[in-house]
């Protein structure tokens, strides 16, 4: 499975690269705030929201700290889908977040 760093994705956030991510935290998790541009699906709908996700993307993967977007992006990739997981998840973004 591919990984990122927070820095390095935020990088590509900040320069501005058409980036695909999903957010696996809880609903109560993404109100504290999410990277800009990225789509809430919590790990558990995962399955039944595929059909929502485009195989042909790259998708970054984040949670809180690194575990649930693992899994995820473990899960994605056994399905034909291409991810890469946000190693730190939330817990070390420094970047810019919104709040929704």
């Amino acid at each position: 499975m591919k990984s990122i760093s927070t820095d390095e994705l935020n990088q590509k956030v900040d320069a501005g690269d058409e980036l695909h991510i999903i957010d696996v935290r809880e609903k109560d998790e993404v109100a504290a705030g999410m990277i800009p541009g990225a789509r809430h699906i919590p790990l558990g709908e995962l399955p039944e929201r595929t059909g929502e996700l485009d195989s042909s993307k790259e998708y970054y993967v984040v949670c809180q700290a690194g575990g649930r977007s693992a899994k995820a992006a473990e899960y994605l990739e056994s399905n034909g889908f291409h991810s890469v997981n946000v190693d730190g998840g939330m817990s070390s973004w420094r970047g810019v977040t919104v709040y929704g």
